[in-house]
């Protein structure tokens, strides 16, 4: 039976963020840095997986990370997004994260907003 390439997209994706979401779970001294990607913008959450609590948001949307670069969707937004991001979580006394990057692989904009995080000094 052919399939097209968007369905096999989707079950190859369910897949691998069931696999990826036993391994990753968010607890309140290191909760879990979900990264979503789309072709536009970037938005990240810190997530508490026990309480089911978003306890932080940061995206490419935002007015402050628009108003500074020129296109939303380059790795210079994704650099100010992770300084940003990193930010935010210092002043919540966070400093420990897991980093969730979804079903995206670790590279392009999902690895300089990673780096960007880990210079504003959260380990993950």
């Amino acid at each position: 039976m052919l399939k097209d390439k968007t369905t096999e997209r989707k079950i190859r994706d369910t897949r691998l963020r069931k696999r990826i979401r036993e391994r990753v779970q968010g607890t309140p001294e290191r909760p879990r840095l979900h990264v979503f990607k789309s072709n536009a913008y970037i938005y990240t959450q810190v997530i508490d997986d026990r309480k089911g609590a978003v306890l932080l948001t940061a995206s490419t949307l935002e007015k402050e990370v628009r108003a500074k670069v020129k296109s939303t969707k380059n790795k210079d937004a994704c650099v100010l997004l992770g300084e940003l991001l990193g930010q935010r979580l210092k002043t919540a006394r966070i400093d420990k994260v897991v980093f969730d990057r979804g079903t995206h692989p670790y590279h392009g904009r999902i690895k300089t907003l990673a780096e960007a995080i880990r210079k504003e000094g959260i380990q993950f």
